[in-house]
């Protein structure tokens, strides 16, 4: 049995869960039919499967088999200051990122408010989708005054992390302050994550501050509910 392989295996079947191939609550094959089909040893399926039990996708149980369970990403962004990438990365996940669109705009009036410009400033509009593998996880809007980044439209986002670009240009993200809602999804959204129209939806407002707590940055992030927990860490003062 080599490490590849049982790996290999590992990760098909974690996809297969995450993109209800196999659905929850449902009976994983047996590893009889699952040594066929990926042509291998059982101990080589059983061993995948441990691992997939200890990171909490699938459950054995007596004289019933083994169960598909959802195992949803533990978001720690809510008192931790990191990217995407890095977030999932420390979590052992495939983090992917597609840019939707990238384009210089006038502020609306909500924008203005939230990072203390004029009308007649303008703001780069970042919009991204980030991945888990091949599985849609959050929709993220971003708003950067654009006289604080020039040429910010030249960098490719979807291989460049916002906020290591931003420390490149001496304006660190010091300070995040986040608003949560839960809502429904529109079909707008069912449609960008992969979901039914209605499901429940993370939807976070963050703003962030450069040094001497200057806004660099405003974000609005939909969630999606299924896929999805916060961590809240607090400390008694």
């Amino acid at each position: 049995m080599t490490e590849a392989k049982y790996k290999k295996i590992e990760a098909i079947l974690k996809q297969r869960i995450i993109d209800q191939t196999y659905p929850l609550n449902s009976l994983l094959p047996k590893e009889i039919e699952l040594a066929a089909e990926f042509n291998t040893s059982r101990p080589t399926i059983n061993h995948a499967i441990h691992n997939l039990v200890q990171q909490g996708f699938l459950e054995q149980r007596k004289r019933l088999g083994t169960i598909v369970k959802r195992n949803k990403i533990a978001q720690e962004f809510t008192h931790v200051i990191q990217s995407y990438n890095q977030e999932m990365n420390d979590k052992g996940l495939k983090a992917r990122t597609k840019v939707i669109s990238f384009d210089k705009i006038n502020p609306t009036s909500e924008i203005q408010n939230a990072l203390n410009l004029y009308p007649s400033d303008s703001v780069f509009k970042l919009v991204r989708l980030r991945y888990v593998d091949t599985t849609p996880i959050v929709k993220v809007t971003t708003y950067i005054p654009a006289k604080l980044v020039p040429e910010l439209d030249k960098i490719d986002f979807s291989q460049v992390s916002l906020y290591d670009e931003l420390r490149k240009r001496n304006l660190p993200v010091t300070h995040v302050t986040r608003k949560l809602e839960v809502k429904q999804a529109s079909s707008t959204i069912s449609k960008t994550l992969k979901i039914k129209e209605n499901d429940p939806v993370f939807y976070f407002h963050s703003y962030g501050y450069a040094k001497r707590d200057q806004k660099i940055e405003y974000s609005i992030a939909t969630y999606r509910g299924d896929l999805n927990s916060f961590i809240i860490d607090l400390n008694l003062n």
